[in-house]
């Protein structure tokens, strides 16, 4: 039984020898039971396994066996012991079973091991660990148990593998290698027989069997050595001690025969070499010229999409992958057609030329094919590609242009232009990168029919041909619509962009109106202290009237522009709802204000006007002077402006507001009041001229 056969039950640790001995000196066979339930099939196959190794005379001295129960249960232990009966029956001389501090204690009542004694044909003992020492000494026990001795289970069963491969491959080498060499030593053979030795070649590497045997026997030595100091505590077992020589005699059969055979293949190969070279060579080239053309012949195609692209790309890196392999044959057969052309016989040069230039001749054209083939098809893949990425481009674009716009205010749909248009510039470069692409890929495909081994490919060309164009035709078109849409869209979204500063601009001109109302109510107050002071103020206001008649209009015109921009939008303004109205109420308010102001401004020309006249001493008009209506009248004009000046100006919705302040009002009253003081005692004086005063 080889340990290679039950490596995974080997590498369990069911059970090892540990190298371990008792004091009869026979060795420890220790099995570690677990917590989970342990195969007994692979327990007996270890335990097989283990016996197997040790000598016959180490066998004579009996064995002392621990069973390791601490973590296992009574009835597998139970079972383990009397399992030993069946596979070591004459071997046991002791079994140990470590059992845990009081977990067994009333188990064991039911069964007694040293009442089946003669029935088992060894002797049981129950043991804790601390006091497994009365049976073993320290040294001879593990670290599990409370000893010095170190054991590494995956080293041994490392080594041991290397032994048995060791071993087993060494004896069949040494079987091969004389058959080999017993071969050659006949001589006198026939060429049939001489080629049959010929290509007979060892199942496995010499050297690589020399030097592990090497390997093999400095560790055992060095085990050695180290078991024979007392600071270590490995101490090998009889059968690692008697497996040196075994080793040595092995490697020295070894040396012996490989180095007849070498001389064998030394010989040979001087005979046979060129006979290989000539038959390899051919073997590239036919293969080459054969297969190898056929396969790029069957090859034309480009895909149609960066899949079928990448599927082409990936058949012929299996191609190439193919090729690879002959190649680094082609590598191998130039070197030594080198070598042989550097120390060849003078009749092998002119052949060994004419190989070496026929073998490279088909290579490298071969090569190039390859070559020019994954560029072809990388090119067609980047065509693929970019044809994609724009498709994309385009259908990003096309959906921005299906989706209605519906802005807040025109800053957002400067912002959705301004991406419309970034989209565009990216589908032009995308476009204009896919034309190169495409006559780059057209150029390439032109130059197909240069390796085409005479086939006529021209209608595989025309298809790819026609693919492309077609590529590059429907991306133009797609784009020639896309571009037809954003002009569509730029125009709609110019007209938003108006209809949003028409809309801003109204609502600008009723703030503007309604501002214009403000100062007329609150600063236009004053009537002038004289008939020319007041009508420069009428002049004013005319203007004035102007500049609101003015924005009025304008606002007029911005809304009737939103109409227009709406019917054409096929949209609902807001301004028609909010704005229109706002803008003729201001309106309407301002115009009855500015009324207002104007009947106050007349009546004060006309009071300022007659009482000037009457105020000025005037001796070529006494009639005038004198005139009693002429006072009655200033006197009735006066009186009404002042009865205005308290007055409200009412607008159309029936609310009510005041010109200026109080303040404002009072002073101005009491100017009028003034003046027709002045007036009513210029009347006195007319009518009493002895109380004019006289000039002192």
């Amino acid at each position: 039984m080889e340990a290679s056969v039950i490596l995974p039950i080997l590498k369990k640790k069911l059970a090892f020898l540990s190298g371990g001995k008792d004091r009869r000196s026979g060795l420890i066979l220790t099995i570690p039971l677990c917590l989970e339930q342990t195969n007994m099939d692979e327990l007996s196959v270890t335990l097989d396994y283990l016996l197997s190794i040790p000598s016959e005379k180490c066998k004579a001295r009996g064995f002392t066996v621990i069973v390791d129960g601490r973590k296992s249960q009574w009835n597998v232990v139970k079972t383990v012991v009397l399992m030993l009966q069946n596979v070591v029956p004459a071997e046991v001389s002791l079994v140990c079973v470590v059992k845990p501090d009081e977990f067994w204690d009333k188990k064991v009542t039911h069964f007694c091991f040293w009442k089946e004694k003669d029935r088992l044909g060894f002797e049981v003992i129950l043991v804790s660990a601390n006091k497994l020492t009365r049976y073993i000494e320290p040294c001879q026990l593990t670290e599990d148990f409370g000893g010095s001795l170190t054991y590494d289970h995956m080293d041994w069963l490392n080594k041991r593998l290397v032994f048995e491969k060791f071993t087993k491959e060494s004896t069949s080498l040494l079987d091969e290698l004389a058959l080999i060499n017993n071969g050659s030593d006949k001589g006198n053979q026939q060429e049939k027989e001489r080629s049959v030795d010929l290509n007979f070649l060892p199942s496995v590497d010499p050297e690589t069997v020399l030097q592990t045997g090497h390997e093999l026997l400095s560790e055992l030595q060095q085990r050695r050595f180290n078991g024979s100091d007392g600071g270590v505590s490995w101490s090998p077992m009889d059968d690692e001690l008697l497996a040196q020589p075994q080793v040595m005699k092995l490697l020295d059969s070894l040396r012996e025969q490989y180095t007849r055979y070498q001389e064998v293949c030394r010989q040979r190969s001087k005979r046979t070499q060129l006979e290989e070279i000539q038959q390899k060579v051919m073997q590239v080239v036919n293969w080459l010229e054969g297969p190898g053309s056929e396969q790029l012949r069957a090859q034309w195609g480009i895909g149609d999409s960066i899949r079928a692209s990448q599927a082409l790309q990936q058949k012929h890196e299996e191609i190439e992958s193919q090729h690879s392999e002959w190649f680094a044959v082609y590598v191998e057969l130039n070197q030594q057609i080198a070598a042989l052309l550097n120390a060849g016989d003078e009749e092998d040069l002119v052949e060994l030329k004419s190989l070496q230039q026929q073998l490279s001749d088909v290579c490298y054209r071969q090569a190039s094919q390859l070559e020019f083939r994954q560029n072809l098809l990388q090119a067609a893949l980047e065509f693929h590609g970019v044809a994609q990425d724009l498709s994309q481009q385009l259908d990003g674009l096309l959906g921005m242009l299906c989706v209605d716009v519906a802005p807040a205010d025109g800053a957002s749909i400067q912002q959705t232009l301004k991406l419309l248009e970034e989209k565009l510039k990216s589908v032009d470069v995308g476009l204009q990168g896919l034309r190169e692409k495409g006559q780059g890929l057209l150029d390439q495909i032109s130059n197909q029919a240069s390796w085409a081994y005479g086939k006529d490919v021209t209608i595989e060309n025309k298809e790819n041909v026609d693919h492309i164009q077609g590529v590059m035709e429907d991306m133009q078109l797609r784009k020639q619509r896309c571009e037809d849409m954003v002009d569509v869209r730029r125009l709609k979204m110019l007209q938003m962009v108006q209809l949003f500063k028409c809309e801003e601009d109204a609502a600008q001109a009723v703030e503007w109106l309604s501002e214009l109302l403000d100062a007329l109510l609150k600063t236009h107050t004053r009537l002038g202290d004289d008939a020319q002071e007041t009508k420069v103020l009428l002049e004013k206001h005319r203007k004035f009237v102007d500049v609101a008649q003015s924005t009025y209009d304008y606002g007029r015109q911005l809304l009737q522009a939103t109409v227009v921009l709406c019917q054409s939008l096929r949209c609902t303004s807001r301004s028609s709802g909010d704005t229109l109205p706002r803008l003729n109420r201001v309106w309407k308010q301002f115009t009855v204000a500015s009324e207002e102001r104007v009947h106050r401004l007349e009546m004060a020309i006309a009071f300022h006007s007659n009482a000037e006249k009457i105020l000025q001493d005037c001796p070529e008009e006494p009639e005038t002077m004198n005139d009693e209506e002429q006072f009655d009248e200033i006197e009735a004009v006066g009186k009404s402006l002042l009865d205005r000046l308290t007055v409200p100006v009412v607008y159309p919705d029936g609310t009510e507001q005041y010109f200026g302040s109080p303040s404002d009002m009072a002073s101005t009253a009491e100017h009028i009041r003034d003046r027709m003081k002045l007036v009513s005692l210029k009347r006195q004086q007319l009518r009493h001229p002895e109380m004019v005063p006289t000039e002192s």
